[in-house]
């Protein structure tokens, strides 16, 4: 067993039986305190008593003070086979009559009895005395008699015994309980333990434990929904790496061969013309690099923290379409934008935002012949949404469904290309809460790429 499981059940019932040890001690402790006082009383009673008796052989006829009792009332009186019982008669003075001295205090003013402890002989004594009324009243004298505690202190301990035992019987059965209950209770952590122990390192599906109480659930939901998120990131990582090794593949090898051949080649010419290709290779596998990134960093579970904060798209849209400027005049391309250049607020992450923008114009403008035409429109009603349209081949319907697959290009596309462009801005709308459509150009030639917010919430 565990340590860790060991202490826990160690502290369980320490904190369960502990409490009930100290509530039997101190039950123990009261119920002796109570028993006492009930015998006290109850011999006391039988103590004066006696006295009472006593004072019956007291004689006060001619003012004086006597005391005259038979012996077989004596054996009656003051025979007592487990206690000891002494007698102390005295006048009005002090003196002692009869009896043996038991106390050294003055004889009684009270006409009640008073009941006090003491000692003699070196054993602890209950004492009661009581005045002996003489003629008119008058206090002729006092009787005290002494009786030992054996008989008070044995019927305290046999009423102690007979509640304490039923009920250290009764602890002892309730701990046993507790520690059985206690036993009990853990084994569905026992269980969690022991599923979460047996499962290989490649299985992230959920922990499932039957018959898990209501406080252990929570545990099991926090660990099933950390498996999850794992498994999603594993799951990201391990195809960023297979799509990396694939597309890093081709490319990688073909600089090689470049490089093998110009290494070989004795014309300097046609080593600048391989260098040149390597250098246009380098380019591309760097396009590819970043791409790759891009689409890593905008999977939905690395996308989590992103900051979410007001934008305004339409400014973004206008800004991102000047600086396509430059290259759509390269091509001989006319890049234009149509709509509000500011006033369309979105919640989003302006830099993923304007990658998304980069990659649609990047799409529109590689694949639009010179002399073609690339628009930008922003449009705020019903809907916010940004279009892009241009004059490339246009997209066959059966391949609309799969233009956002990673990867994916057209056949008998003669533009170079890694088919990530539109996996990549696919990923962004979709951590913005938009979507993104795919549609013939107004015009009737080429393509039109609208996204459109407010499809779902962002995530």
């Amino acid at each position: 067993m565990p340590a860790d499981r060991q202490l826990l059940r160690t502290k369980l019932l320490r904190w369960l039986l502990v409490p009930l040890a100290l509530l039997l001690t101190a039950d123990t402790f009261i119920s002796y305190w109570i028993s006492l006082r009930f015998a006290e009383r109850a011999y006391d009673h039988a103590l004066m008593e006696i006295a009472r008796e006593v004072t019956l052989y007291v004689d006060t006829a001619n003012g004086g003070l006597r005391f005259e009792m038979p012996e077989a009332a004596r054996n009656v009186i003051f025979n007592d086979p487990r206690d000891t019982l002494f007698y102390e008669i005295g006048d009005a003075s002090g003196a002692l009559v009869a009896g043996r001295r038991i106390a050294t205090s003055r004889a009684p003013e009270s006409r009640q009895a008073r009941l006090s402890d003491g000692e003699i002989e070196g054993r602890p004594v209950r004492i009661v005395e009581l005045r002996v009324p003489g003629p008119a009243g008058a206090r002729a004298g006092y009787v005290r008699v002494a009786e030992t505690k054996v008989k008070r202190t044995e019927l305290a301990r046999e009423i102690v015994l007979s509640v304490v035992v039923p009920q250290v019987l009764l602890i002892v059965l309730a701990g046993v309980l507790v520690w059985v209950g206690v036993v009990r209770g853990l084994s569905p952590l026992v269980h969690l333990q022991e599923a979460v122990a047996s499962r290989s390192y490649r299985d992230r599906s959920p922990v499932v434990v039957a018959e898990v109480p209501g406080e252990v659930r929570p545990l099991m939901d926090a660990i099933n929904k950390l498996l999850e998120h794992l498994d999603n990131v594993l799951t990201m990582q391990n195809r960023f790496i297979a799509d990396a090794a694939h597309q890093l593949k081709t490319p990688v090898a073909a600089l090689q061969a470049q490089l093998e051949i110009a290494l070989d080649d004795p014309d300097p010419a046609r080593t600048r013309e391989s260098l040149a290709k390597i250098l246009a290779g380098l380019e591309r596998l760097s396009r590819l690099v970043s791409q790759l990134l891009a689409l890593a960093r905008n999977e939905p579970e690395a996308a989590r923290t992103m900051t979410v904060a007001p934008v305004d798209f339409a400014a973004l849209a206008f800004e991102g379409a000047a600086a396509w400027v430059g290259e759509a005049l390269r091509k001989g391309i006319d890049l234009g934008f149509e709509g509000a250049r500011e006033g369309l607020v979105v919640h989003g992450d302006a830099v993923r935002l304007r990658e998304l923008l980069d990659n649609l114009l990047d799409n529109a403008v590689r694949y639009t012949q010179p002399g073609g035409r690339v628009t930008v429109q922003v449009t705020t009603s019903p809907a916010p949404v940004v279009a892009v349209s241009d004059d490339g081949p246009t997209v066959p319907a059966h391949e609309r469904a799969r233009i956002f697959e990673r990867f994916h290009r057209i056949l008998g596309s003669s533009q170079l290309g890694s088919g990530l462009g539109l996996a990549i801005a696919q990923e962004i709308a979709r951590l913005h809460g938009a979507r993104i459509t795919l549609s013939d150009d107004v015009d009737g030639v080429g393509n039109t790429f609208s996204v459109c917010f407010g499809a779902s919430d962002p995530q």
